[in-house]
């Protein structure tokens, strides 16, 4: 039996990346999955069938996690669906990296919508549901290293994770009388579509500061997070498990 059987999750923004890998991870589990994509309607659709042909119960929903009233007509029709949720992954995230001196007031308010308060719309719009769990739930936020020790060229990025992170640990005081855990996952330098379109010698810089020596893979993010979503951490709340390799140890 694996570790998530039974158990209904929402993975947002899951159709490439990170939270691709998460779902595909939590259903190998046995965790019924409904996930969300935006733009990427092709690459979701593909997702739908490749998770349902693992035996558990999943569907894809194109939803704007950064527009609360989209957030909350997703929570609502998830559990029309899937008859309750247990575990809530917000992952959903883009970047517009700039300098500070350069940086529009577009680029700052996008990523703050997409980073940040679609962590606000879906936890809330959620948190009445998680709390009816006899048996807990858990709420996993997606930061970053960055969202711990800042990056230049990424203000509004770094502002976004670190802001999840003090509200992971808000709503872990707030909801862990209800038994409903609230941790987040910074992962460092993940392998993704994104990181393949980089220069190597740019990637290798990158690894070289790493003690591990090399970039980590969206699947040991995914591993964690199958870890904060099962009973495996049924008295870890408010933290932050950082996949990082060791980088900034």
């Amino acid at each position: 039996m694996g570790l998530l059987s039974g158990k209904t999750a929402i993975v947002t923004g899951a159709s490439k990346g990170i939270g691709r890998q998460i779902a595909i991870r939590f259903a190998q589990e046995g965790a019924n999955v409904a996930f969300t994509y935006l733009s990427s309607v092709e690459k979701g659709q593909a997702l739908e069938q490749e998770l349902s042909a693992l035996g558990i119960k999943a569907k894809g929903y194109r939803s704007d996690a950064s527009d609360y009233k989209s957030a909350e007509d997703l929570a609502n029709q998830v559990v029309a669906d899937f008859g309750g949720i247990d575990v809530l992954v917000n992952n959903a995230g883009i970047t517009k990296d700039g300098l500070l001196l350069r940086m529009s007031e577009e680029q700052w308010d996008s990523v703050i919508n997409v980073n940040l308060k679609s962590v606000f719309n879906l936890t809330k719009a959620s948190i009445k549901t998680l709390m009816k769990n006899k048996n807990g739930a858990s709420i996993i936020n997606i930061t970053s290293v960055v969202g711990e020790r800042g990056n230049a060229g990424q203000s509004n990025y770094a502002a976004s994770k670190a802001g999840i992170i003090g509200f992971s640990k808000s709503v872990a005081l707030e909801l862990g009388s209800r038994n409903v855990r609230s941790n987040a996952i910074a992962p460092g330098f993940i392998e993704t579509e994104m990181t393949g379109e980089l220069d190597p010698n740019v990637v290798k810089g990158w690894t070289d500061g790493i003690p591990m020596k090399r970039a980590g893979s969206a699947d040991e993010v995914a591993n964690v997070a199958v870890f904060l979503a099962s009973d495996l951490s049924s008295y870890v709340t408010g933290q932050v498990l950082s996949v990082n390799g060791g980088m900034y140890t």
